[in-house]
């Protein structure tokens, strides 16, 4: 890392979640499935879902609100919307809520890398800082798998949740407590099959499954994989060991997998932040939920070194590290 160069730095953070809470017993009252059931498989008890009628557009702009006021900024050069749930296929979610802030013309686009989502859309926000086009960018991972999931499907259902978190980027200097560090990031198109919402898109336009669709076991083994290699290779580019790394914050996939991450890294599980078991996995927007409630919590304190790995659709992947800085996150 060239300790003068132009990075993008972390300077304000918040969360929503919306306030209807689903609890494993409930599910088990539609499904055939049991709190035991979901807890042994994922370590979820319960998560959020959005009530009937609310975009994801709806939940970004209550976190990209929050996370201006956590940087103490009214304005950003830029707005991006992580999502898998645009309110539309087109246009993208992201213009609209950067109108909703109140932010005025600024280029705004969508970044659509399933789970991996927030780690590629941190990868872009410091791209754009990086080579001037920006000082200040807004990034918000925002999902309502509520809308995508199929009622019948007690795996999915048992799995997914709704929320958004977000985090502002201001330019700065890689030296500075709160930069981002260098990025990996990959993929594998050959398993796209194994995370998907077949219809929808050109390939089935009309009449197609309109609901997301996980070969969950397959997904497990790539997931640990992938995150893990993912993870030593960027702390090999930042000069860390795997000793040094204070916080681990994955995409909140399974508990089962964070645990399997650790384990693959040889990091202790005192390390790895994780509240997957109140919201369930949150895709785009786990990353950001995750830190936010860490730090609140004192969990996460200013200086820590932190690790952030995400594994999501497409085949996807990413990560990237940063020393926690003194910011108050604001949630919702």
């Amino acid at each position: 890392m060239e300790l003068g160069a132009r990075a993008a730095v972390l300077a304000g953070i918040g969360s929503w979640l919306p306030p209807r809470i689903v609890t494993n017993e409930e599910l088990a009252e539609e499904l055939d499935t049991s709190d035991a059931w979901i807890r042994t498989r994922t370590g979820i008890g319960s998560r959020h879902v959005s009530a009937p009628g609310t975009a994801t557009s709806d939940l970004a702009v209550e976190a990209g609100s929050r996370a201006l006021k956590s940087a103490g900024a009214a304005e950003a050069d830029a707005v991006l919307v992580a999502t898998t749930t645009p309110d539309r296929p087109c246009p993208a979610t992201a213009p609209e809520v950067a109108s909703r802030l109140g932010l005025g013309p600024v280029p705004a686009f969508d970044v659509a890398a399933v789970c991996s989502g927030f780690v590629y859309g941190l990868a872009v926000a410091s791209g754009l800082i990086a080579s001037g086009s920006a000082r200040r960018v807004l990034l918000i991972g925002a999902d309502t798998y509520s809308t995508i999931l199929d009622p019948a499907d007690r795996t999915t259902r048992a799995v997914f949740g709704d929320g958004a978190g977000a985090v502002v980027l201001r330019a700065g200097r890689a030296s500075e407590v709160g930069a981002l560090g260098p990025f990996d990031l990959g993929s594998d198109g050959a398993f796209a099959d194994l995370i998907t919402v077949p219809g929808g898109g050109s390939r089935q336009p009309v009449g197609g499954d309109r609901y997301f669709r996980m070969q969950g076991k397959k997904v497990f083994r790539r997931a640990v994989a992938q995150m893990a290699a993912s993870s030593r290779a960027v702390l090999e580019r930042t000069g860390w060991a795997v000793a040094d790394v204070d916080r681990v914050v994955a995409h909140q996939a399974n508990q089962r997998i964070l645990d399997a991450v650790a384990a693959e890294l040889g990091v202790p599980a005192g390390r790895v932040v994780s509240q997957i078991e109140r919201v369930g996995n949150t895709s785009a927007a786990s990353i950001p939920l995750a830190l936010a409630d860490a730090a609140l919590g004192g969990g996460l304190r200013p200086g820590h070194r932190v690790l952030l790995t995400a594994f999501g659709g497409g085949l996807t992947w990413g990560s990237t590290v940063l020393r926690w800085p003194d910011v108050t996150p604001v949630a919702g």
